[in-house]
């Protein structure tokens, strides 16, 4: 995709995420880490739909309630954080 002004956000065209799809991620039957634990201790304690109310919250005051230019690497951030809000009302949706 490309805006009027040059380059978009397409996974394809981005450059800060290099990797675009799910091949790097961990193997499903591998335990998880400590870290890993607790993430998901706290996404279960928080709730994975009003985590995802508020990425979108965050997503839509930056992109769309602030006055400053936005170059590549804060496009490919605003993408990767309506990517977890979406996953995350798709789990929210499952449980």
């Amino acid at each position: 995709m490309r805006t009027s002004n040059g380059p978009g956000v397409d996974l394809n065209e981005n450059p800060v995420n290099s990797t675009n799809d799910a091949r790097h991620a961990s193997n499903a039957s591998d335990p998880l880490t400590q870290s890993q634990a607790e993430f998901w201790y706290l996404v279960e304690c928080q709730g994975c739909k009003e985590l995802a109310h508020s990425l979108k919250m965050v997503h839509d005051l930056a992109l769309y309630h602030s006055d400053i230019p936005f170059d590549t690497a804060e496009k490919s951030a605003l993408f990767d954080l309506k990517a977890l809000w979406e996953g995350f009302e798709k789990m929210g949706a499952k449980v």
